[in-house]
Order: structure tokens, then sequence, then C-alpha cells
């Protein structure tokens, strides 16, 4: 950390019953040259990995379903969520952390996937950086079923769809997580899969 316009850093965990929950209080220097105390919590669930598996001959996409609590309890009337293949480091590069959860979570075996993005999805109150993959799958490499890993808790359905229909299920709302968003878009603007006109 460098920021010379930060000092004097308190930090405090208020809670780690599931993942991170800290508080930090500190001073913060303003544009004007004065200094303020502020306070700012911030939740660390680990840094992850996602990936868009697409087929360029078949032209399609494969994206999960699955229960999602927090949405649930803020508006999502069912909780299910479809999202791209994604998964904590735990420990793991993000290139070895994707081809793992690709495996548990789709029954696909991949080897190779290229990362596209880095970001930081909530910035706000969340740590975590999301490394965004892409790779391309075959029929050939499916070689499980797929479905989450069994001491996970996880219910975790695998879609395989069309890439147009992928693009209007965001488009009308049906796909409203920003890390699917924005690997769907990513792979629109860069032409990875033709899209049936």
């Amino acid at each position: 950390m460098e920021n010379s316009r930060i000092k004097n850093i308190d930090h405090q965990i208020l809670s780690d019953n599931w993942y991170t929950l800290n508080k930090y209080t500190f001073e913060y220097q303003k544009f004007d040259g004065s200094w303020e105390v502020q306070k700012r919590e911030s939740y660390d669930c680990g840094d992850g990995a996602a990936v868009l598996l697409y087929n360029t001959r078949k032209g399609t996409v494969v994206l999960t379903r699955q229960f999602r609590m927090p949405t649930y309890v803020n508006d999502n009337t069912d909780g299910m969520m479809v999202e791209v293949c994604a998964g904590l480091l735990d420990g793991l590069t993000p290139k070895e952390c994707i081809l793992k959860e690709i495996l548990e979570e789709t029954g696909y075996q991949l080897t190779e996937v290229e990362q596209v993005l880095v970001t930081y999805m909530c910035p706000g109150s969340v740590t975590q950086k999301l490394y965004l993959f892409i790779g391309e799958y075959q029929d050939a490499m499916k070689v499980e079923a797929g479905g989450g890993a069994d001491d996970e808790t996880e219910n975790i359905e695998v879609l395989e769809m069309p890439f147009e229909n992928a693009l209007q299920m965001m488009a009308n709302g049906e796909i409203c997580d920003a890390k699917t968003v924005m690997l769907l878009q990513y792979a629109q603007t860069n032409n990875l899969i033709r899209v049936n006109s």
C-alpha cells in the first residue's frame, strides 16, 4: 500500500463466521489538503476466477444455474441465477482454479483457457478480485456429469445453449450476474462466436 493520502489505519475484525468482515478506521487527505477520519467495512471472501465456455462450431455456450441466497433476499423471486462457471482460488493459481471448477461444475475437462479480464466486482465493500477467462470446449471434453463438488453443498444445473439465446437472456434480464454479463459482452465484442441472423 503506497497511497500517501492515507495514514493511521486501524483494523478490526467484526466477523469471521463464513468469510471475514473487516472494519477500517483511517485518516484520508482530501483534495483541499485537509485530513478527515473515515470508517469503512470490507468483506473478504477471497479472490476467484470465472470462465465463459464456448463452442465456435456449434455457436453455443455453457452456463450454470444455481440458487443464490443473497439475491433471493434482494428481490430475486426464486433466488436462481444463470452464471458462467466460477469459484474461489483457495490457494490455487487462477488458471488452476478455473480448470478445476470447469470439471466440477460442468463436467468438461479443458487443459487450456485464456485470461481476458481482471476486475474488482464491488470495490466499495468487497475486496474480491476476479480473474475472467474464456475457454473453447468440444463435446468430446465432457467426461463427467458436473453439478458441483459434493462437499460444497452445490446443486448446479449445467446449461448448454445457443450464444444468441444467452445474449437475449442478458438483454431481457434473465442473466443479471455481473461476471457473466461481462464475459458474454466480451465474446460478442470480440466476435468469438458466430450469431445466426
